[in-house]
């Protein structure tokens, strides 16, 4: 059975050198993002897990590109969270000095939202302070765009609104039983440097995740992991804490429900909103 002491906790964090932290869609459920996770987990009349794939790309780019124009234009207007805050904290030395002296924090996530990143950003930016702690976004940023051609390089950043002319407005039809918009293959987003179709550089079901090499070392080095907003179902990124462990590392986990995949082996579990838990119980 998982402890719940907080001080228990606390002073197991303040000894640890080596600080993993594996995020997902919980942590940014709090900024109003939706998981697209069971009954929710539909958009139109499509099974979005089944929209992030290759074979969905290969059948209809339209589709696949108006899903996520969609996805881009929700979380535009979206903030971090004190969740999102609390994780930043840990990545900066003025604050993590007080709770973990002597640890590196690296803070690993599947969200594709951008939040984390920008939370530290924006914290790094107010404090006039570098982070030393790193964030990797595992599975990409919706953000990102990356040319589907084999022998071009390009990727970039892309913020526009809308990303192409002919995807305006497709945001809006969200519901099955609207007719779905055609838009042409010639008119979707292209790259500026060979003129070939963009797509999103996310990670799609199947793909391998950024960084997973880097990752993986991180894992067989930390010797604390907290498990945060995730119910840990998706490989590889289920598969860390159990690297952790096999360390002898000792992991916490901060979900809004309990017996989630990691609880059996948890060392902690707190139940609760992970943007009122995190803050409240690391002391951030």
């Amino acid at each position: 059975m998982p402890s719940t002491n907080i001080e228990d906790f606390r002073q197991a964090l303040s000894n640890a050198r080596n600080i993993l932290v594996v995020s997902g869609a919980g942590l940014s459920a709090a900024s109003g993002i939706a998981t697209f996770r069971g009954q929710g987990g539909r958009w139109r009349k499509y099974d979005s897990s089944i929209l992030a794939t290759l074979s969905a790309w290969h059948e209809n780019q339209s589709r696949v590109w108006q899903f996520f124009h969609y996805r881009r234009e929700e979380v535009r207007s979206k903030r971090p969270n004190d969740g999102h805050y609390a994780l930043a904290r840990l990545c900066l030395p003025k604050w993590r000095q007080t709770v973990a002296p002597n640890a590196t924090v690296t803070h690993v996530t599947q969200n594709i939202d951008g939040l984390c990143l920008e939370a530290l950003n924006e914290l790094s930016n107010a404090a006039g302070e570098q982070p030393d702690g790193t964030v990797i976004e595992m599975h990409g940023n919706l953000f990102d765009v990356v040319c589907t051609a084999f022998d071009c390089d390009y990727r970039a950043k892309n913020m526009d609104y809308p990303i192409c002319p002919a995807l305006e407005g497709t945001e809006a039809i969200v519901a099955a039983g609207h007719v779905e918009p055609v838009v042409k293959r010639a008119d979707l987003p292209h790259c500026p440097k060979c003129h070939q179709l963009l797509r999103p550089d996310v990670v799609w079901f199947g793909e391998r995740p950024k960084q997973i090499q880097r990752i993986l070392e991180v894992a067989d080095s930390a010797d604390f992991c907290l498990v945060v907003g995730t119910s840990s179902l998706v490989q590889p990124a289920s598969k860390l804490p159990e690297r952790v462990r096999s360390n002898g590392g000792k992991i916490a986990v901060f979900n809004l429900e309990a017996n989630t995949n990691h609880s059996d082996e948890a060392d902690f579990e707190f139940v609760g909103p992970c943007e009122l838990e995190l803050s409240r119980i690391i002391g951030l």
